[in-house]
């Protein structure tokens, strides 16, 4: 199981990829004339939605095995 301080170091580069991606991304070139705009969408937002579920299964569970484990103790 991390400790608490590995908890900080992995937010702490979680964020700075986070950071470094969102700046590269957002980085557009500039065009001479006015060029057909096309949607970049392309599924992320699905992606996106299946990793918060993720994310929200696995704290539930670790919530129930927490409390699994409480009411064992008692």
């Amino acid at each position: 199981m991390p400790t608490p301080m590995k908890n900080y170091y992995y937010a702490i580069a979680t964020l700075v990829f986070v950071l470094g991606v969102l700046t590269v991304v957002t980085a557009q070139p500039v065009f001479g004339d006015d060029p057909v705009d096309a949607p970049i969408d392309g599924g992320i937002s699905i992606l996106v939605g299946a990793g918060i579920a993720y994310g929200a299964k696995k704290l539930n569970d670790r919530k129930k095995k927490q409390n699994n484990k409480d009411n064992n103790n008692n």
